[in-house]
């Protein structure tokens, strides 16, 4: 009796202690984590459907800091080369993947999903993602990022504008034929521009379509020894015909105008044309967020004589920082918003026309996309598969991108020169004086980081 009151003591207070232990558990594996995303409709969606990831992982909460696109890069950039630690997930591109992964600043998504299996969504197939999008995103054969959506550029045009004005969009067009289009639609009297193209200072704003055009005009940032080339002829030929075209036919006020602003103008059928991101198109046929949905036609990005580096290769991807301290609550959240689930969620959410474009091939064999997407599916992917950032322009470079030049040093000295053709499509400076301090800007720049004399 008195073997078996004992053996019941003891069962009570380890029963006891269990009690205790149980909230401090809970309380140990319920996180928070930081993610750090740029502002845009597809990024607004993700924050809408997020109730539906903590539905499924209670135990995990997300906080958004959504910012816009100069000031996501600055603030992601100073954050994890500081090893400040203030996000889980930080999005970033294509341009800033493999460097960060270089320096050891991103966890390895690959091994990460090793390390966490049960943390990895299900039926996540990597190998589903495009290949130049998955190489895009990896460095010494490991992935370091996944897409939450890819792009290349893309043509949109008014089509009831051009028939009204009996003009034909071709399929494969010319920077000469859309400066002609642009100047015989812009009607500046009745709010109609020929067309809206971007000129906001950024490396990635204005420079992102601007880069495609000077890489079709036989231009390059430098030639195979690092020397700067924004001197030459064919920067000065691709820049004045931008700002010109900006001048003469494209929407007032252009210097302030991102893709943001610019997609408004082409939703709200102000501008006849937009040669943009084709993430883009998702936006345009929206009808809650479109009022062009039944005009809008879609074609190549123009290209001039180079053909060539005429249509850009990015991705918005997600990485883990490796300051992160909730790396397999990050990896959950992370492979949950770049699955074929996700994608279907938010078709079936919003429309299949705005499901994340650009990242599987399961999302361009699926017949319910392909319905909802007939009209520029095909351009889209054909785009994205056939931009080469490692041959993107007519002479040798030694260097990697279409629309950036994948070098640390880029950001600095690409958004300082971002600003002086800003001022050149504002009318503050001629495009001469713009490139004259763009290559003083570049040369300088090149000669402190050690790669030239």
């Amino acid at each position: 009796m008195k073997k078996r009151s004992s053996f019941i003591l003891m069962l009570l207070v380890l029963s006891c202690l269990l009690v205790m232990q149980m909230p401090l558990v809970q309380a140990q594996d319920e996180v928070t984590i930081t993610v750090a995303v740029v502002n845009n409709p597809d990024q607004r969606r993700l924050l809408e459907l997020s109730d539906q990831f903590h539905a499924a992982y209670p135990n995990i909460n997300v906080s958004f800091v959504m910012l816009p696109e100069n000031e996501l890069r600055a603030r992601v950039t100073t954050d994890i080369t500081t090893s400040t630690g203030s996000f889980d997930i930080i999005q970033i591109g294509a341009f800033e993947t493999p460097i960060f992964a270089k320096n050891g600043w991103l966890a390895s998504v690959d091994g990460l999903m090793e390390e966490f299996p049960d943390s990895v969504q299900p039926d996540y197939d990597v190998e589903d993602i495009l290949e130049p999008v998955r190489l895009g995103l990896s460095y010494d054969g490991s992935l370091y990022a996944v897409p939450f959506y890819a792009e290349s550029s893309m043509t949109f045009y008014n089509k009831a504008m051009f028939e009204e004005a009996g003009l034909e969009m071709p399929a494969d067009p010319t920077w000469d034929q859309i400066r002609e289009f642009a100047c015989t639609l812009h009607n500046p009297d009745e709010n109609r521009y020929g067309i809206a193209l971007r000129g906001l200072p950024g490396w990635g704003e204005v420079l992102a379509p601007l880069d495609t055009v000077i890489n079709t005009f036989g231009g390059r940032w430098f030639d195979e020894n690092w020397q700067p080339q924004l001197d030459t002829q064919e920067w000065n030929d691709a820049v004045s015909f931008y700002v010109s075209l900006l001048q003469d036919c494209g929407v007032p006020g252009a210097a302030n105008n991102g893709f943001s602003e610019s997609l408004t103008l082409m939703a709200q059928g102000q501008a006849a044309m937009w040669v943009d991101a084709t993430v883009a198109a998702g936006f345009l046929t929206d009808p809650s967020q479109s009022q062009i949905v039944d005009d809008v036609g879609f074609v190549m990005a123009p290209h001039a004589s180079v053909e060539k580096g005429y249509h850009w290769l990015w991705t918005w991807a997600y990485a883990i920082p490796d300051t992160s301290q909730h790396k397999a609550a990050a990896l959950q959240f992370l492979t949950w918003s770049t699955s074929k689930d996700y994608i279907s969620l938010v078709g079936d959410t919003y429309g299949w026309q705005t499901a994340p474009p650009g990242t599987r091939a399961s999302t361009y064999a699926n017949p319910l996309y392909q319905e909802a997407t007939s009209a520029f599916a095909d351009v889209t992917l054909s785009s994205i598969q056939t931009a080469d950032p490692t041959d993107a322009t007519r002479d040798p470079v030694p260097y990697t991108g279409v629309q950036f030049v994948g070098i640390p040093e880029f950001q600095g000295f690409g958004t300082d020169v971002s600003q002086q053709i800003s001022a050149a499509i504002a009318g503050q400076i001629t495009v001469e004086e713009a490139l004259s301090r763009s290559q003083d800007i570049v040369t300088r720049a090149m000669r402190d980081a050690g790669y030239i004399d």
